[in-house]
């Protein structure tokens, strides 16, 4: 099994910033598989994200993308081999969703020429893998929340590559939709993509991930497969907060129960007379 994409003692600074927003991460992902980036806020998620896509540069290591570093590729080619669904997105002004989706095939676009041999096919494929055939004609504002997000992937997934970096892509999803993203992801995996996840769902994580790389104030807490990193002890000590971890019934993974805070002490002393 290859590494779709290695982050190599990852640092990043943040301008102004006392300290390393993220200070030396390295894990792999790999092809065929879905590896989550999970953590409590403010834990440098989100960070690794934005130093794949250049908006914030490295303070030291790297990053690769099929064996190749970043800064041995072009934006272009990068985004040729990798394609990212931001955390936050929205079109400046609307479209239809099938216009949306081929924007995907941006990176194969050519000043010398409009077409793009692949580029129809492509979108085609993308469009029936997504399930977002039935609303291609829609405008992007018409969309309700997993319709948007399913469509957000469709795009991804129009831009080729066998990398897909996803940051929390069913926020304000319900479960249904939520449900179907991950299944989808999974479906993507098992068909040899490489699926790099951020996301706090640790219960679907602890469903779908084959690999989970836990961070703690910018460093990794614990990674592996879900049944080593979601423990009670690893967890509570990274959240800060009471928890039991107990075996979902429906498949046998690791269940995330938070507990609730534990109440003060009333004491309750008679009433003077």
């Amino acid at each position: 099994m290859t590494a779709a994409i290695e982050f190599r003692d990852a640092r990043v600074r943040y301008a102004g910033a006392g300290g390393l927003a993220v200070a030396g991460v390295t894990f792999a992902a790999q092809s065929g598989n879905i590896t989550a980036v999970t953590g409590p806020n403010g834990s440098g998620k989100s960070t690794l994200v934005k130093a794949l896509l250049r908006r914030v540069p490295l303070a030291g290591g790297d990053i690769a993308i099929g064996g190749v570093t970043l800064g041995q590729m072009s934006l272009r080619d990068a985004a040729r081999r990798a394609a990212v669904v931001p955390q936050r997105e929205e079109p400046a002004f609307p479209m239809t969703v099938r216009e949306y989706i081929a924007l995907g095939r941006f990176p194969y676009a050519s000043v010398w020429s409009t077409s793009d041999p692949g580029g129809d096919r492509a979108v085609t494929a993308a469009v029936e893998r997504a399930g977002v055939g039935g609303f291609l004609e829609r405008h992007t504002d018409e969309l309700s929340g997993g319709e948007w997000q399913r469509v957000r992937i469709a795009r991804a997934l129009a831009q080729g590559g066998r990398l897909l970096v996803l940051d929390e892509p069913t926020t304000f999803l319900d479960v249904g939709h939520e449900m179907a993203v991950f299944e989808l992801l999974a479906e993507l995996a098992r068909d040899g993509m490489g699926v790099l996840l951020i996301t706090h769902q640790l219960n679907l994580v602890a469903r779908f991930a084959q690999h989970v790389v836990l961070l703690h104030a910018g460093t990794i807490a614990a990674q592996g497969p879900p049944n080593a990193v979601m423990t009670g002890g690893i967890l509570e000590r990274v959240y800060d907060w009471p928890l039991v971890v107990a075996r979902d019934p429906a498949v046998g993974a690791p269940m995330l129960i938070p507990l609730r805070a534990p109440s003060p002490v009333t004491v309750h002393r008679p009433m003077e007379t």
